[in-house]
């Protein structure tokens, strides 16, 4: 989702998040919940309690507070550029989340599929949940920054730096606040965010440093 390290693939990955955001959006545009994701839904709403401890911390990383956080820190490395992004990136989280819901609308699992779910903490049991605000901001988030701060760690590591990110769209499903379109689709519109912000905001190319006492 950086564009300085993804320009091989680009238009190629925001195309296909548009195209999962869009799919979903005409999926539940009429409010109900399709028999294979209630399948999905009560698969992971019903897995064991000793889950939640576990899965509390790291769903918080998708909530609004997360953005002013980070970016402090990033001010702290002396990356402004990730700092101003990561602000970007909760401005169009809180922007563009309100555009999706304006023109679908569907309630949260407790009404759309039912009193019977298992629902931890504070979960709300209505309100509009496409799509999942924490899904969204956590992909975005993530998105200005995984790919920047970290570009020279191996692949197979640099994945596993998303690993907290999967769990934030797996704990809101699991706690009960979501249905799984709910988490797909706000992961898109994050991936959208993400794309869109690194293409305003880049980071300066460094000049290599040439080493000193060479010919002249």
């Amino acid at each position: 989702m950086d564009p300085q390290s993804s320009r091989r693939r680009f238009p190629m990955w925001p195309i296909a998040s548009a195209i999962v955001l869009a799919t979903g959006m005409l999926i539940v545009s009429d409010g109900d919940v399709p028999g294979w994701e209630r399948a999905v839904f009560r698969f992971v709403n019903r897995l064991p309690d000793f889950l939640y401890p576990l899965l509390w911390p790291v769903q918080q990383l998708g909530g609004i507070g997360v953005v002013p956080l980070v970016a402090v820190i990033c001010l702290v490395m002396r990356r402004p550029r990730r700092a101003l992004a990561v602000a970007m990136a909760g401005a169009g989280k809180l922007g563009l989340e309100l555009v999706v819901k304006a023109m679908v609308s569907r309630q949260r699992p407790a009404t759309s599929i039912g009193a019977d779910i298992h629902t931890r903490g504070d979960v709300n049991l209505s309100g509009e949940s496409f799509v999942s605000g924490h899904a969204v901001l956590a992909v975005a988030v993530a998105g200005v920054l995984i790919p920047v701060l970290i570009p020279a760690m191996p692949k197979r590591w640099r994945l596993l730096a998303w690993l907290p990110v999967g769990l934030v769209l797996f704990a809101r499903v699991y706690v009960g606040a979501h249905n799984p379109l709910d988490v797909v689709c706000g992961a898109a519109l994050g991936s959208l965010i993400a794309v869109l912000v690194n293409t305003l905001v880049r980071e300066p190319v460094r000049e290599p440093v040439e080493a000193e006492g060479g010919p002249s």
